[in-house]
Parts: C-alpha cells; sequence; structure tokens
C-alpha cells in the first residue's frame, strides 16, 4: 500500500512539474495560459486581410498632400498626390476643381490591371477624371503600391493582392484632410479589376457609397485571378502555385466577395460591353441577377459592339455617370 501512495505522489510531482514547464512566463512574472499562446501562434500572416479582419480594423485616416501639379486644366487642376496605407505611401493623381464653391463631392477612381513597365499616374481613369472634374468633383484615383511613386508592394503574389482594398479603405478614412472635400458625399468608380476592388470594399464598409462599375470582375477569389493566368508570360505557374499554397492554409471564402454581396448597402450603376474579351456577358448577368434576387439596386447598361474600355459609347456612359452621380448630392 506504501508503494502505490509512493508511485501516486510520484507521479503527481511529475505531472505539476510537466505543467509548470508548459507554462509560459511574461518579463512581468505573470503567467500566461499555454493556450491563449498555441492561439496566438496559429495566426497567419494573410489573416489580416479576410473580410471580416478588415471589419474590425480601425482606419484613422492621414493627410493627403497635392506633391506637385501634373497638368492645369481651365477649370480643374492635376496634381500627384500622396497618402499613408497602414505606413507605406500611396501616390495617385487628384483632380481638384479650380473654383471654390463651398464644399466638393468627391470620386474614388478605381482602374484595372496595368503592366508596370509602362504604368504612369492616371492611366486607366485620367479621361473620364477630367470629364468628372470638369462638372465640379474632386477626383481621387490611387496608384497603389509598387505604381506610380508609391512604396513597393509585398513581394508575396497574394498579399499584394489583398493590399489594394486596404489601400482604398485607408484612403477614403483620408478624403476628410481635403479642405474643399465633403466626406457626406463619396463615391466610387472602378473598371475591370478596379471593379472587383470597389465591390470588396463596399462589402467590408458595409457603406452606401454609390458605385459605378466598368466591366467589373464579379467572379469570387481565387477563380477571379485563376480564369485570367493564361494571359501572363509564364502561363502564370507561379500565381498558380501561390493560390495552392494559400489553399492549404486559409479559408478562401473569407477574401472572396462572392461571399458577401448580401452586405452590399450601395446603390450600383453597371456597364459591359457585349464584345469585351475578358468580362462575359453571362458573368455579368449572373451578377446582376444575384443583386435582384438579394433586393439590392442595380442599374444594368448593356452596349453591343464594344470592347472591354467601351470606347464605341464612351461619352455615353460617362454621361450616364455624371447624372447618376449628380442624384446623390
Amino acid at each position: 500500500m506504501k508503494k502505490f501512495f509512493s508511485l501516486v505522489a510520484v507521479s503527481a510531482f511529475l505531472i505539476a512539474i510537466i505543467a509548470w514547464l508548459l507554462i509560459p512566463i511574461n518579463n512581468g512574472g505573470d503567467l500566461i495560459s499555454p493556450l491563449s499562446s498555441l492561439s496566438q501562434k496559429r495566426e497567419k500572416p494573410l489573416d489580416k486581410y479576410n473580410f471580416e479582419a478588415l471589419r474590425k480594423k480601425e482606419y484613422q485616416g492621414s493627410e493627403i498632400k497635392l506633391e506637385n501639379i501634373i497638368k492645369e486644366e481651365d477649370v480643374y487642376t492635376s496634381y500627384l498626390f500622396s497618402y499613408e496605407s497602414d505606413g507605406k505611401k500611396v501616390t495617385g493623381m487628384a483632380n481638384m476643381p479650380n473654383t471654390k464653391n463651398g464644399k466638393r463631392p468627391v470620386i474614388v477612381m478605381l482602374r484595372g490591371y496595368a503592366d508596370d513597365e509602362i504604368y504612369f499616374t492616371g492611366l486607366g481613369t485620367r479621361k473620364a477624371a477630367g470629364v468628372f472634374a470638369e462638372n465640379g468633383f474632386i477626383t481621387l484615383a490611387p496608384d497603389f503600391l509598387g505604381f506610380g511613386g508609391s512604396d513597393t508592394s509585398s513581394a508575396d503574389i497574394l498579399e499584394s493582392r489583398f493590399e489594394r482594398p486596404l489601400t482604398v479603405l485607408n484612403l477614403l478614412a483620408s478624403i476628410k484632410s481635403i479642405p474643399d472635400a465633403n466626406p457626406d458625399e463619396i463615391f466610387m468608380w472602378g473598371h475591370s479589376n478596379g471593379g472587383q476592388i470597389a465591390l470588396s470594399v463596399l462589402e467590408i464598409t458595409q457603406s452606401d457609397i454609390p458605385t459605378v462599375l466598368w466591366a467589373p470582375v464579379t467572379e469570387g477569389f481565387p477563380k477571379s485571378v485563376l480564369q485570367y493566368i493564361g494571359e501572363l508570360d509564364d502561363q502564370g505557374m507561379k500565381v498558380k502555385t501561390a493560390i495552392d499554397n494559400f489553399l492549404l492554409r486559409y479559408e478562401p471564402e473569407k477574401y472572396s466577395i462572392d461571399n458577401y454581396y448580401s452586405d452590399i448597402q450601395a446603390t450600383i450603376q453597371l456597364h459591359l460591353g457585349l464584345a469585351d474579351p475578358l468580362i462575359s456577358e453571362e458573368e455579368i448577368d449572373e451578377f446582376a441577377k444575384t443583386m435582384a434576387d438579394l433586393g439590392k439596386n442595380v442599374n444594368y447598361y448593356k452596349y453591343p459592339r464594344n470592347d472591354h474600355n467601351l470606347s464605341r459609347d464612351w461619352d455615353l456612359i460617362v454621361l450616364r455617370d455624371l447624372q447618376f452621380f449628380r442624384k446623390y448630392f
């Protein structure tokens, strides 16, 4: 019997020692739960970009600086502007109406894909932005990280993609720093992949930001990436490998716009050219139907014989966009 109690005592002592060794001690000497420590280790670097995490994040904004003049027109001036997005500098083109007539509405303009070797500030947005500025709007078109005078983007292919909605969220929070801007009259305009970024922002913020989309990418992630990898020089093997690795560690639906369409609270004006080689009519029809089934407000226009840039009916489309934005003054 004595041997039994001795064995029990030794076992209890050993268990206590093992438990003590497993509990980490912080610098202040307080004991910390090992479960808490294990939970922290499970956090992965791209977790901070999923839509739920971005919703919880606080966006203080930074000062929007007009660094130098790009060009001067009769009724507006184009500037290179900059601001900070999570400590990184982002540049872009700002159009500022020259006349002082109270606080101005602001359109955040988001371009589509661009080759960084031929990119210049304003590519993909400057023409439409000029028309909007002529009609009294301040326009802000960010270059995004890795373009223009911005800081470099992440070396991680997918992180550089996930940084873009965050870049826009920080820009929206910074608009209040522009003296002539009306922070209560903010709109978005997005083309192609810029349309997908705009949809992401609408879903994350759940804000009523009237938005215009030209030939937007509306497929969910990762399909929205995989369907275009054939256009890349290396046939997208780097991208496919990155996505394969991502799928082993993360839940893709948390990063996918099609999982959050019900959270969109904004009215959307949608344009599609029926000769678009990149965005199919079926894809946009399905998006429009999904939004209608969810009770969302979408104005959908189709244009025969128009390409991805809607060049044949460009003037008509910009006029419709102006009319759309003016309804919300």
